[in-house]
């Protein structure tokens, strides 16, 4: 049976077209839905050009109650009916209710090596810290932010004379061969470790 993938943003959405994009042929799944928690989102357009519905919840309308917010978010979210969740790019913290609702089938990728560099900033933090490598991490949410089983990695190596942005424009294209490969693997029942070819 295919699986319906809904799609979590903020931005421009360059992770969630990767992953609709590789959703076709024998692809196990099929995007059912782009959510974002802002209205202008660049991706809601992208996504609406490849014919995937879309839905926004405009996160500022709730000044602090994110509860309020979870709960709107939740309504195109329930309708629907995903069998997985992506995060991808998706820049609000989710509370451990919510992610408990979709435990075991709500993905994210993150910007680093996890565990190294929960959070923000993981770019100039893994150069500050004289690292030799940085990358990109898919793994399953969980209540603790950034710390779910780990499912697949890619590595970058960090050279002199790095900017937090040199490293982020190679790191980019690295997440979009990863978080569609892994999302492929989990769509198919794979749960293993997995890293880029």
């Amino acid at each position: 049976m295919t699986q319906r993938v809904a799609i979590l943003i903020s931005g421009s959405g360059s992770n969630m077209v990767a992953l609709a994009q590789s959703m076709q042929g024998d692809h196990p799944a099929r995007p059912c839905l782009v959510l974002s928690n802002d209205p202008q989102a660049g991706g809601l357009a992208k996504a609406q050009a490849m014919g995937i519905p879309t839905a926004a919840v405009d996160h500022r309308a709730f000044k602090g109650d994110r509860a309020g917010f979870e709960a709107e978010l939740l309504k195109p979210l329930l309708d629907a009916q995903p069998d997985l969740i992506a995060l991808a790019g998706f820049m609000r913290v989710l509370s451990a209710d919510f992610v408990r609702r979709f435990e075991g089938r709500m993905l994210n990728i993150h910007p680093s090596l996890l565990p190294k560099y929960k959070g923000l900033n993981t770019y100039a933090r893994a150069i500050e810290a004289g690292d030799a490598e940085a990358g990109c991490t898919v793994h399953e949410v969980t209540a603790e932010l950034d710390d779910g089983p780990i499912l697949g990695q890619a590595r970058v190596p960090v050279v002199s004379g790095d900017t937090p942005a040199t490293l982020a424009a190679r790191i980019l294209p690295m997440e979009h061969q990863l978080y569609p490969l892994v999302l492929r693997r989990v769509a198919s029942g794979q749960r293993g470790f997995t890293t880029l070819p």
